[in-house]
């Protein structure tokens, strides 16, 4: 492996150069995860930072247990590429940002089928959530239309049939509520501690949280396909990866459950990692060193630029130096819908780390080939609350 490699204990790795800034808690939350009955090794990635009890931005392998609180609540979290058929060229902003009004309300009666046969292809049959299906939710998710900026390797553009004149759309959303009802079933029962492989506990949660990463897929597929309607445009899905899961995996030789919070699957083809709405993101082809030990980073990357603040002191930070007019404008030209003061400020650019010095950390690494770069048009969080 390359330069970005540290290993912070005998079976912690941290895949980040020297320079690169990660907060002290987030390295503590690493190395108290490796701690937990049957961790084997443990692999943070280059947009680390703290959780609520665990990192996010990491890997975490266990030969004994599945600890579903290291998947936490959004169970299925993802990002989806779809190209549409819009000329980037033909855009007009102003008329764009207008078309979204009621893309937070439930899908209307005509989605019908679609949603039935959809849930029905992907074995699905909760149906307790489904006035959140197509909706993106809180926090960091979001909809984001991009452009294709900068291609570095035409063979995997023309691989993955993506037209650098064609406009970009980049979903980032998960299980909803139904992810959160699955974490909160299981900490009444068992608070934070892990399940038995095998034990009857360990199959019933696999059931459900298998079936919120599919809710998840699905939900990322009807919100893609919800924005292009309301922009009158057609498109294809380019790829879909999920970042917060737990699947079973051999690392070097050893059978165990390979935990996800926050880490891009290095194993699943191409992924895009985004960075703020105010900065490029990156398509890229993980790379696979066949002479390193596959415990360095768990077939995984990161899945973003990763905070560098904290919610709920962004507004603090930043109301001094910038009217709340001026976060609806990114530097790079593009525009944000964000109608919730607070949501504003705690995903203002400013809050994240430059997804380059990430990006760099991984390509040091060794860990992936940079495809492209993409940047970002408009960026929708929500119509929300105006005055809040």
């Amino acid at each position: 492996m390359g330069k970005s490699v540290q290993n912070l204990t005998d079976n912690v790795s941290l895949i980040a150069s020297e320079d690169t800034w990660i907060e002290g808690l987030a390295i503590q939350q690493l190395i108290k995860t490796s701690e937990l009955d049957g961790m084997h090794c443990v692999a943070g990635m280059p947009d680390l930072h703290p959780g609520r009890g665990y990192p996010i931005g990491a890997a975490f392998f266990n030969t004994r247990k599945v600890y579903p609180a290291l998947v936490g609540n959004d169970i299925g979290c993802g990002m989806s590429l779809w190209q549409t058929s819009t000329k980037v060229s033909k855009l007009n902003l102003d008329k764009l940002s207008k078309r979204f009004g009621h893309i937070e309300q439930p899908l209307e009666d005509s989605w019908s089928a679609t949603v039935e046969t959809r849930k029905y292809e992907k074995n699905i049959k909760t149906d307790g959530f489904d006035h959140a299906l197509g909706t993106i939710g809180g926090g960091n998710h979001f909809a984001e239309f991009q452009a294709i900026d900068e291609v570095f390797c035409q063979e995997s553009i023309d691989l993955l049939k993506l037209n650098p004149r064609q406009l970009q759309l980049l979903v980032h959303s998960g299980s909803r509520g139904f992810g959160q009802s699955i974490l909160m079933e299981h900490i009444s029962l068992h608070n934070h501690n892990g399940l038995i492989i095998g034990s009857s506990d360990f199959q019933e949660y696999l059931a459900k949280h298998d079936e919120a990463v599919s809710w998840a897929e699905l939900n990322r597929e009807l919100i893609a396909k919800r924005f292009m309607e309301a922009i009158r445009t057609q498109g294809h899905c380019s790829l879909d990866v999920n970042h917060n899961l737990v699947s079973p995996k051999c690392i070097d030789d050893t059978d165990g459950w390979l935990h996800r919070k926050g880490a891009t699957p290095s194993d699943n083809g191409f992924v895009v990692i985004p960075g703020s709405r105010g900065d490029y993101s990156y398509l890229v082809k993980p790379l696979r060193n066949p002479n390193a030990s596959q415990s360095t980073n768990l077939f995984s990357l990161a899945h973003g630029a990763g905070r560098k603040w904290k919610r709920g002191e962004c507004q603090g930070r930043l109301s001094n130096k910038y009217k709340r007019e001026d976060l609806y404008r990114t530097a790079l030209g593009s525009r944000v819908i964000c109608g919730n003061k607070e949501l504003l400020y705690d995903e203002a650019p400013q809050a994240y780390k430059k997804c380059e010095s990430v990006i760099s950390d991984m390509v040091d690494a060794g860990l992936i080939e940079v495809v492209a770069k993409l940047r970002p048009v408009l960026t929708f969080k929500t119509n929300g609350d105006c005055s809040a």
